[in-house]
């Protein structure tokens, strides 16, 4: 007796934007809570610092003397930070994209890189607005000698201190990152998915590989950006004067410039595509999965020949 699972395309079954939000909710607390620790050697590597405890020469070296020195639990230090603000950020970034996906019309002829693109890039500027402040505290909490304990106490005294623009000083920087890094991520994924699974039926494998491919490439074209970002967002815990006075990204590109030149860009380029790889990944297989399962999908019929 040979096993005939029934296809299903499930892009056409039934659902709604309030579905493509929950899956997109989960698919962004299960990404960054898994990549976290890889996430906080990026940021320690990318940080322009004086002291030279706070210097790597690569992420094995960054990974054993935070192990040793300050313990491994401190690679988690802030994930409540990206928790907190990855769900209602995600829910906004997937339901973004689909909704201005199936408006562009990308959703009736198959692939089209004008509507994923676009679509992709006003999910980013909408969900980056909600995601940068709990992405500055994420990154003040875990810089080398960071006094910061708890994600309120971090939001506190950031407020206190530097104002309500702190939390908002390289969102121009993020979003002349991210809009791009989205846009070839989802332009890459939706052109991947269509090769590898031309009859678009609910496919893991398929999922898993273009997400990961789609992430790995988007980091990598958009690093000396992130390296920008990662300046702004942590001036106020540098003790250079130069950095604490950063007010966007030309200064801070000509900080690294001035000081690293071209090689300054590439920091933490490692650790960021590890990130990005699996992530993207796992985002996309849980996004895909979830929405899947929530518009009836489980409930498909198997039968026995």
């Amino acid at each position: 007796m040979a096993a005939h699972v029934e296809e299903i395309d499930y892009e056409s079954l039934d659902g709604s934007l309030a579905i493509n939000m929950l899956a997109g909710a989960m698919a962004g607390i299960s990404e960054h809570a898994v990549m976290y620790p890889v996430d906080s050697i990026k940021t320690r590597m990318q940080v322009l610092s004086t002291s030279p405890a706070a210097v790597y020469a690569n992420m094995s070296d960054a990974f054993t003397r935070i192990s040793s020195t300050e313990g491994t639990k401190r690679l988690w230090r802030g994930v409540a930070s990206v928790i907190l603000g990855a769900g209602p950020a995600h829910a906004v970034y997937f339901g973004t994209y689909e909704l201005v996906k199936e408006l562009a019309g990308g959703n009736e002829h198959g692939y089209s890189f004008v509507a994923t693109a676009s679509a992709g890039a006003a999910a980013t500027v909408a969900a980056d607005a909600l995601m940068n402040p709990f992405d500055v505290v994420k990154q003040r909490m875990q810089v080398h000698g960071s006094a910061f304990k708890t994600v309120r106490g971090c939001f506190k005294s950031v407020y206190r201190t530097e104002g309500l623009s702190a939390f908002y000083v390289s969102y121009p920087t993020t979003l002349t990152m991210t809009v791009p890094f989205t846009a070839a991520q989802f332009a890459t994924y939706e052109f991947l998915k269509e090769k590898f699974n031309p009859t678009n039926t609910y496919s893991p494998l398929t999922h898993v590989t273009a997400g990961g491919l789609a992430g790995a490439v988007a980091a990598a074209v958009t690093n000396p950006l992130d390296v920008c970002k990662t300046l702004l967002q942590t001036r106020g815990s540098s003790d250079d004067q130069t950095i604490r006075q950063a007010r966007g990204m030309m200064d801070a590109f000509r900080i690294i410039w001035e000081r690293q030149g071209a090689a300054g860009f590439a920091r933490g380029l490692a650790p960021r595509v590890l990130t990005n790889m699996p992530s993207n990944a796992l985002c996309w297989c849980s996004y895909e999965g979830f929405r899947f399962l929530m518009k009836g999908g489980a409930n498909s019929s198997t039968r026995l020949d």
